[in-house]
């Protein structure tokens, strides 16, 4: 059985769905204690039991990442279900489009508060956690959005582009902690949130599949690409790897 992840307590955002949940049942069955979180219960619930019957350890918090205090409480779960934490993975993000001249106020900080904001009160209340046992490991899911993005995709990528500087600088700060700060550069990953968009902008699966070709790879990365790498990062292969970023975006950036 995989191991390389064997003993390690992991919290997952966003991982009710998509690349997050496809990190937790992957960090699971490399053998850590995982928390699910999200806002939708039920499918949080389900995939925690999902890992649990399949022989893993999970359990599901309920998290809006937009409330402070809603992180700390993630955090704290992991220790009280599993004794402590080790790996953090901020992967819940939003990414709604809208054009430059029409992002207002409440547009604006929605973006920041849950892509920006929310993993920064995470990492706060991680690092005590990580000091606790020696050091950890926190994973940031960028976008190549971060360093050059559209016009109807500017506040998403401010908010990225922060969380890369964020992640950067905690890396140096964390690095006598024995704290790994890494970010993990995300391709176009063809998620059920990333299907409805290209639907709702026109594109059924025929023009996707077209869009596909003509990427500089020929196609689409997919959740298993993501969990992968953030699975190397996490784990002791890494143990000299912190202020990296890991472009899996197949030639995209």
């Amino acid at each position: 059985m995989p191991s390389r992840l064997a003993g390690k307590v992991a919290v997952v955002t966003g991982s009710t769905s998509g690349i997050g949940e496809c990190i937790a049942r992957t960090f699971a069955a490399e053998g850590a204690a995982v928390v699910i979180s999200g806002r939708r219960a039920a499918e949080g619930e389900a995939i925690a039991r999902s890992i649990v019957e399949a022989g893993g350890e999970a359990v599901y918090q309920r998290t809006d990442l937009r409330d402070p205090d809603n992180c700390r409480r993630l955090i704290d779960r992991a220790a009280e279900a599993f004794g402590g934490l080790d790996i953090l993975v901020n992967n819940a993000g939003i990414f709604p489009r809208r054009p430059l001249l029409e992002v207002d106020a409440e547009f604006w900080d929605a973006m920041l508060e849950t892509n920006l904001r929310g993993p920064f009160f995470c990492c706060q209340a991680a690092i005590p956690r990580m000091r606790e046992r020696g050091g950890g490991v926190i994973l940031s899911m960028g976008s190549g959005n971060a360093f050059l993005t559209g016009e109807t995709l500017l506040p998403y990528g401010v908010s990225k582009g922060a969380l890369y500087n964020l992640t950067m600088n905690l890396a140096r700060m964390l690095a006598r902690d024995r704290i790994r700060v890494n970010w993990v550069t995300v391709g176009w990953v063809l998620t059920e949130k990333e299907y409805e968009t290209q639907l709702l902008e026109g594109r059924d699966r025929e023009a996707m599949a077209e869009m596909a070709r003509n990427l500089p790879m020929g196609e689409f990365t997919t959740v298993e690409d993501m969990a992968a790498a953030c699975v190397f990062l996490a784990s002791d292969e890494a143990r000299h790897v912190t202020g990296c970023d890991l472009n899996v975006t197949a030639g995209m950036r």
